[in-house]
């Protein structure tokens, strides 16, 4: 990873086939990539996720028969992941926004 690269910090969940299939696995890799190189990463692939806090974001994984979401914040020193759902409804659940509110808070805390 070269130097100017920011670190992945993953709280909660990880991207592994199965349950994701390969091709959804390896575009989650390279849009993480891109964030990790500073991207500007925007619809259709991310959306901004403020009911879960400042410069928090969603990455939006077709996949399948399924659709997948990695919840990430973009920091000054990394990208941090607070968590990865496999959606079944069109709206994210509050259980799932809350769990990524407390993990960031932690996070915070440390």
């Amino acid at each position: 990873m070269p130097d100017d690269d920011k670190p992945l910090v993953w709280l909660h969940g990880e991207v592994k086939t199965p349950p994701l299939s390969t091709e959804a696995r390896r575009e989650a890799g390279f849009l993480l990539r891109g964030l990790q190189r500073g991207w500007k990463i925007a619809m259709p692939h991310s959306r901004p996720m403020p009911s879960i806090g400042a410069a928090c974001h969603e990455l939006r994984i077709n996949d399948q028969g399924s659709t997948w979401r990695i919840v990430y914040r973009l920091d000054p020193d990394a990208v941090v992941i607070a968590g990865v759902l496999q959606k079944q409804t069109r709206s994210t659940p509050t259980t799932f926004i809350q769990a990524c509110r407390t993990r960031l808070a932690r996070y915070d805390a440390i």
